[in-house]
């Protein structure tokens, strides 16, 4: 058997092992397609009672849908390994012969299958309750901006899933701050303009700023960045590579240290 075969097997181990938990647990599917909804419809109903525009109202449900894309991607390569922390088997798992790229490709596919349902079922029901076309700009747009998104819940799921292996658990709280501060920076929900500077400053360091930027600039919205695309994946790309690295660390620093024996007793 090739390299290749044996590295997809182990791929597949990790999709198949998501796949599992999403067929057997019902509240983690509940999470994946529930929570997106009711923020679509809370939102979309502000929309209504403001009376925006509907060039506004593409503003904000743009952001909403990256948002849901974002939080459900990021959702399967965090519980990976939370699920194993919380059952006792971390150990085990990290015994077999396997490295963090397969852990992290593995679930990051299933992801992407989660957070392109998600971004299906947001934008046909957006067209539907909110008369808001999130199909206008064409597909190869969307696929840019999709990508662009599905890479960015990799590098959060990347970054609990290392501090999974230092902090146990406890570590999914990281999960909802770290998108927490993307709602706050990245201009889900309003223009970056409005932030102070210091904070305006903090957004240019976050990739979804700039495919959101792009992806509203074809519903007549301007750019601040001439190649949004191009500065959007230089930086999802260095953080990509960035939380590889604090993973690979992460996981030799508990097996050195006896934290990974701590987590599987």
């Amino acid at each position: 058997m090739s390299s290749w075969q044996t590295d997809l097997i182990q791929i597949s181990g990790f999709f198949f092992k998501i796949w599992l938990i999403t067929k057997k647990r019902a509240y983690h599917l509940f999470e994946i397609l529930f929570w997106p909804a009711i923020g679509l419809v809370s939102v979309g109903f502000l929309t209504r009672f403001l009376s925006l525009q509907s060039d506004m109202v593409a503003f904000i449900l743009v952001g909403v849908i990256a948002l849901g894309v974002v939080q459900i991607g990021q959702l399967d390569i965090s519980y990976v390994i939370l699920y194993s922390v919380w059952n006792k088997s971390l150990k085990q798992e990290m015994a077999a012969p396997i490295n963090v790229f397969h852990l992290v490709a593995g679930t990051w596919v299933m992801g992407v299958v989660h957070s392109a349902l998600v971004l299906g079922l947001l934008s046909l029901f957006s067209a539907y309750a909110f008369d808001f076309d999130f199909w206008l700009p064409g597909p190869e747009p969307l696929i840019w901006f999709f990508l662009g998104l599905a890479l960015t819940s990799a590098v959060v799921g990347m970054l609990v899933c290392a501090l999974a292996f230092k902090y146990g658990g406890r570590s999914h709280v990281a999960a909802n701050s770290i998108v927490s501060i993307l709602i706050l920076l990245s201009g889900i929900y309003y223009p970056i303009d409005v932030l102070p500077p210091s904070l305006k400053f903090c957004s240019y360091l976050i990739p979804i700023t700039y495919f959101l930027e792009y992806f509203r600039s074809f519903y007549g919205f301007p750019m601040s960045c001439a190649y949004p695309l191009l500065c959007g994946y230089s930086l999802v790309i260095a953080y990509l590579a960035s939380s590889s690295l604090a993973l690979a660390l992460a996981l030799h620093h508990a097996r050195k240290s006896g934290i990974l024996l701590k987590m599987s007793e």
